[in-house]
């Protein structure tokens, strides 16, 4: 299915401590990101350029987009692959470099997801999954800078079954 999709939400400045921006420690960076059905999300500028390290910045959503893109990418092309993965973790990461005259960009960011297939006979193909995922990701194909991928994919191990048979890990059923 081809198409064009369209995205819609609104952000709030809510960091007017009563002077404006009449200087440049004379306000919060503080603002809400709204979309209709979903919860409010608190943001904030990044903490080197006077934000609130509670909140998400924006160059912590860019790396979330990228994560989570890849997740969803890479589920789909295991249920293609005929790869079932029973669990998956990311530990992103992002390189970004200023430019010195008040702008800068990411230089890389680096995805190194852990995934558990169900079996030993799926590493291989929940391995070159990674690739499809990639090609398949419209957040990586709508940056300028590399995303790498560092995965590691393991199988469950079996559990032996009183008779003495494996069972599978996640559903204690009998494998021969």
């Amino acid at each position: 299915m081809l198409g064009e999709h369209r995205y819609e939400l609104r952000t709030t400045w809510t960091g007017d401590r009563g002077s404006g921006t009449s200087g440049y420690r004379d306000y919060d960076r503080s603002c809400t990101i709204q979309i209709d059905g979903k919860p409010d999300l608190p943001a904030s500028a990044d903490k080197p350029f006077r934000g609130d390290p509670t909140r998400w910045n924006p160059e912590d959503l860019l790396l979330a987009a990228l994560s989570e893109c890849h997740l969803l990418s890479y589920l789909h092309a295991c249920v293609k692959a005929g790869v079932v993965v029973v669990g998956y973790r990311d530990a992103a990461s992002g390189v970004m470099v200023e430019d010195g005259r008040g702008g800068g960009a990411f230089r890389e960011v680096l995805l190194r997801p852990h995934v558990i297939v169900a079996e030993e006979s799926m590493v291989d193909a929940a391995t070159s999954a990674h690739a499809q995922a990639h090609e398949w990701c419209f957040i990586a194909n709508s940056v300028n800078f590399p995303v790498r991928h560092e995965p590691t994919v393991v199988a469950l191990p079996a559990v032996p079954s009183a008779s003495g048979q494996g069972a599978d890990h996640a559903s204690g059923v009998p494998r021969p």
